[in-house]
Formats: structure tokens, sequence, C-alpha cells
């Protein structure tokens, strides 16, 4: 989960400020901060380890951190309602704020399962749902030891996303977007394309487009994959404030895995 944050982090100052390369400097920028991607992972990650119902718990952290922004607006008019049911989004926040409940599952099946139960209070459209499930699927696998090729055959055969473009073919073409079927096929190539934590940020920023959003979803699955190297977890950890360090830090106990 600490992955998808700092992807979250990295990504912030170029989401409409593209860098359509990957030797940014430096990784955290000094403008860099954490967005809704991270409010919401945050708060999946809540309802899932303190059983809340993930609509509250979305909307709670939502109105705690309403000023750290970016909200889109159908999320952010729901998260104004009083309402709790869902919208029929097929956005990519069904994806950037699932990593949780692949990090929690303890089966394949679980992971969709809780992917299910944390995006349908939202984003209950079919491309939505597959979107999340299949981001929550491949942390998973990640987590169990299947290698890329491996996560790239699972997730293609099983959601038929395409993924057999390379970072530097999607680089050029690729605009922004912010719905799961262009977003999710993508921020995952990133990562399977990647020989560690960082390069999987680095091709994630690189290919423009939503680039907070991409960088978390690429974020959740690298760190399952790779880890995350000690410096880069520490620098994105002195980020948040002391109430997110405590949700994080009580999932990963859960999970039975240590920041």
């Amino acid at each position: 989960m600490l992955g998808a944050v700092i992807g979250d982090i990295v990504g912030s100052i170029y989401e409409f400020n593209n860098h359509r390369a990957k030797d940014f400097t430096p990784f955290f920028n000094r403008r860099s901060f954490f967005t809704d991607d991270t409010v919401c992972t945050v708060a999946v990650a809540d309802a899932l380890v303190n059983s809340r119902h993930p609509a509250e718990a979305l909307k709670d952290w939502g109105e705690r951190y309403w000023e750290n922004g970016g909200w889109g607006r159908s999320f952010a008019l729901w998260l104004g309602s009083e309402s709790l049911e869902p919208y029929n989004s097929y956005g990519n926040g069904a994806a950037m704020r699932v990593a949780p409940a692949g990090l929690m599952a303890s089966s394949l099946e679980e992971a969709v399962r809780l992917s299910g139960q944390v995006t349908e209070v939202t984003h209950n459209h079919p491309e939505g749902m597959k979107g999340a499930a299949a981001t929550a699927t491949a942390i998973y696998l990640a987590r169990s030891g299947s290698k890329q090729d491996e996560i790239r055959a699972h997730i293609s055969e099983t959601f038929a996303y395409d993924l057999s473009r390379s970072v530097d073919a999607i680089r050029p073409t690729y605009k922004f977007n912010e719905t799961c079927q262009q977003t999710v096929p993508q921020a995952l190539t990133c990562v399977l394309e990647a020989d560690g934590f960082e390069d999987a940020i680095r091709n994630a920023i690189s290919i423009g487009g939503d680039s907070d959003t991409i960088g978390a979803i690429a974020g959740g699955v690298a760190e399952a994959l790779f880890g995350i190297p000690d410096d880069i977890a520490e620098r994105g950890w002195g980020y948040l404030p002391q109430e997110m360090r405590e949700v994080l830090t009580q999932l990963y106990r859960v999970a039975g895995q240590t920041k």
C-alpha cells in the first residue's frame, strides 16, 4: 500500500504537467504531495482492517482531507452528498485505491472478492469493477511469487486487457484519460516491464496522462513485486500525517507484513 502512496506522491506534480521521460529529478520533488488517491487508499485500508462500510470510510477520510483535492467531479458530488449508493462509475479511482485488497487477501478469490467489496460502493460499472479486480489480482499474484510474464499472461487472459505494447510504444501517443479501460493496462505494463520499484514509478510517470493515478496503480503492484527500497519508503512515509501512518501500520500488521 505504501507503494501506491509513493506513486501518487511522485506523480502529483506531473498530472497536468506531464514529463514524458524517465529522467525526472529529484524522484521526490519539493512540490510533491499526497492527493485524493492516497486519501482514498487509506480509506479503503481503514474499511478493510476495521470492518467499516467502505462508503462511510471514503466519506469520512474525504471530508478530513478535502483540501488535498484532485477529486473527480462525480466522486466529489458523491462525497458531498448523504447518499451511500454507487453511481455506476468506470473511472480509474476504482483501481488507484484498491491496493489494500490485494495486500490483505489470502487467496486469489479473496483478492477479487475484497476488491469488489470496496469498489461497488461507487464504481459499480463493469469496467470499474474489472479495473479494480485486475489491479488487486496483480498485487496478489506478485505477493505470491508470480513472475512478471506470469502476471501478464494471467491478467491478459482473465480480464482481456491488452498488455502487449511496451512502455516505449505507449509513451508517444498516450493521452490523459481517467477511465479504467485506458489507465489500468498502461499502469500494469509500466510495472511488468520494470526492473525494480523505482523503475516502475519512472515508467508510470514517463507515459504522461493521469500521472498520480497511474503512479498509484503501478506503485501498489510494484511494491508487491519488488518491495520498496528503504530510502524511498522512508521518504514516502514522511509525507503522511500520523493518522494515515497508523492505518498503514495496522494494515501491514493484519496482512502479516511490515512496512
